[in-house]
């Protein structure tokens, strides 16, 4: 025996409710790694050509863009699912002062390896003494 109602107020407004589906997304995954003195970010940007792809470094800002157009819509096709994601796409990665011709980026297979010298720490903490 339950001592707890079988429905509760509003219960029945819940049993209607469906999720928005999920739209698809494009994330660039990546891998940021040290190797020989290099960092080294391989990005992952499939379906992308080498010309879609634009690089930038601004303030210590390294930004990876990607741009993908919609393809022209054909009236004739009847769509059971579409799922390729078109738009603009971005990453940022923080890469400290480096300049730009010291960052080497070579697009292979869908995969964009981007590397540049590691920054040197500089020792910016400073002792005060106490008198």
């Amino acid at each position: 025996m339950s001592l707890l109602p079988g429905k509760f107020y509003l219960d029945d407004f819940f049993d209607d409710f469906t999720p928005m589906p999920k739209m698809p997304r494009m994330d660039m995954k990546c891998d940021i790694y040290e190797k020989g003195g290099n960092v080294h970010i391989e990005l992952d940007v499939p379906g992308f050509d080498k010309n879609d792809i634009k690089l930038d470094v601004e303030d210590g800002i390294l930004t990876v863009e990607a741009t993908r157009e919609n393809e022209k819509e054909d009236e004739d096709k009847n769509y059971y699912r579409k799922e390729r994601v078109f738009g603009s796409f971005k990453r940022q990665f923080t890469v400290g002062n480096i300049k730009e011709d010291e960052i080497n980026a070579k697009f292979n297979n869908g995969v964009l390896k981007i590397s540049f010298p590691k920054e040197e720490k500089k020792e910016t903490k400073k002792f005060i003494e106490i008198k």
